[in-house]
């Protein structure tokens, strides 16, 4: 299945776009592994650590979210619950209505893009603009994220630069000074015309009513600084017990996410404008975002909550890297996406079943994981939901033919000696059930085996039939 997801995919991804992808992700991944080595002794220790901290939060998630309302509260933000995605749309659009704000501007949000947030508040005649520079070509582009952390991994600077030229933003110049320059100068405009600010958060501190956003261009601060209203949007799994939890989660996050020690701008929001604060939105409204997060949570595939969104997982995956995030049709891609996105998609889980087997089960996912999920394990628990839900794998034949073989030595051997024949037989258009619409997908390698018996055989015999 791992190899049919990539081969119907990447016969569409240009040769440049994959390498780009392939060598971005290897880069980030061996950073983020000297990284770690350089600076703490036991990096593996700390993960695990990490994992129980989110773990256990998990555990007792009713009583920490109560915590964090009650201390949002205290510093004067307004706390909202919205069981589905419908229900945090519309709690969005009727703080913007009751405001009187038609504008808004947007910082980077992984829940806002499951949601379907902009689409909606754009039906409603409501202004929304993503501030963050990859999340604003993809959505002049009217296309989707393809990396939790890096948006658009999948174009090139000339791509970019023709969206520019489309949407009237200069000339075609692909050079990335020139890029930036001019989305800034775009984007001063929209932050001071806006009336709200828009934001998820990496974490939410239960004792201290924190919210933590993580950035490396800033556009949050622009986001909330001439804004009246701030409004966080937060899956409900992001609150974690209290501050000093941070000093640990924030360090493993930077590494992971972009082989950085610390992420370039690491915000504390400490609630709306008021007396002994006077700067900042008049108006802090946290949406806690639920959109089958309990369902999962009582699930046998809850350690998936843990995710801190670093992105570490698809950067050392081998088939994101040959197929980037579009593969995965949903808005989490890679090895988190094939365990979360099935999960998160309800009655609709038959259409997502396939993508957990879209994964080797190397294990590099949980090795990277700063949180330590067993990700391969989560795999292996999916698999065998469909199974039971006899969900059918897309172009996968039935697999009582491989067990026959493999149980009976006499067949087996038989069917090694016809091996050397295949490369010969126009297979894919011989009348075998499943066999030639499995090879419209799939190109077999060139026959290889047949030795090893024939080895085994004289080494044997070598050996006075004692081999050692």
């Amino acid at each position: 299945m791992a190899k049919q997801l990539i081969d119907t995919y990447v016969a569409e991804l240009p040769p440049t776009v994959q390498k780009a992808v392939h060598q971005s992700t290897a880069a980030t991944t061996e950073k983020r592994y000297q990284l770690l080595g350089d600076d703490y002794a036991d990096a593996d220790g700390l993960r695990k650590l990490a994992g129980a901290i989110r773990q256990h939060t998990l555990e007792y998630l009713d009583t920490y979210l109560a915590q964090a309302e009650e201390s949002l509260a205290a510093r004067g933000a307004k706390v909202h619950y919205a069981v589905t995605a419908e229900d945090a749309c519309q709690a969005v659009t009727g703080i913007l209505q009751a405001a009187g704000i038609t504008k808004v501007v947007k910082s980077k949000s992984m829940v806002t893009e499951e949601i379907h947030l902009n689409d909606y508040l754009a039906n409603q005649g409501i202004e929304s603009v993503e501030s963050d520079l990859g999340e604003y070509i993809v959505q002049i582009d009217g296309d989707h994220p393809s990396h939790i952390v890096r948006p658009i991994i999948h174009k090139t600077r000339g791509d970019i630069a023709r969206s520019f030229e489309r949407e009237g933003l200069g000339d075609y110049n692909d050079d990335p000074e020139t890029i930036t320059r001019r989305a800034r100068k775009f984007m001063r405009g929209k932050y001071l015309g806006a009336g709200a600010g828009i934001t998820g958060a990496n974490f939410v501190t239960a004792d201290t009513g924190r919210l933590v956003l993580v950035t490396n261009e800033g556009n949050s601060r622009f986001c909330l600084a001439p804004a009246k209203v701030h409004i966080a949007l937060v899956g409900i799994e992001k609150v974690v017990p209290c501050d000093a939890d941070l000093s640990l989660l924030l360090n493993l996050l930077g590494r992971s996410a972009t082989g950085q020690q610390l992420t370039v701008y690491t915000e504390f929001i400490n609630g709306p404008r008021r007396a002994d604060r006077p700067s900042g939105p008049e108006q802090m409204h946290v949406i806690f975002i639920d959109n089958r997060r309990t369902e999962v949570l009582a699930s046998d595939c809850k350690e998936i909550l843990r995710c801190i969104r670093c992105g570490a997982c698809l950067n050392v995956c081998p088939v994101y890297r040959q197929a980037s995030g579009h593969a995965y049709r949903s808005v989490y891609p890679g090895p988190v996406g094939a365990v979360l996105s099935p999960l998160l998609a309800g009655d609709k889980f038959k259409e997502l079943a396939d993508l957990p087997k879209a994964s080797s089960l190397c294990g590099a996912c949980n090795e990277v994981c700063p949180v330590d999920i067993p990700i391969p394990d989560l795999l292996l628990r999916l698999r065998n939901r469909a199974h039971q839900e006899h969900v059918p794998s897309p172009g996968t034949p039935p697999m009582a033919g491989f067990a026959l073989l493999g149980s009976h030595p006499l067949i087996w051997r038989s069917a090694m000696t016809f091996g050397a024949a295949k490369d010969y037989l126009p297979l894919d258009r011989m009348p075998v059930p499943y066999l030639s619409a499995w090879l419209k997908t799939r190109t077999l390698p060139k026959w290889r085996g047949g030795k090893f018996r024939s080895w085994m055989k004289s080494r044997h015999g070598r050996n006075g039939g004692g081999g050692k």
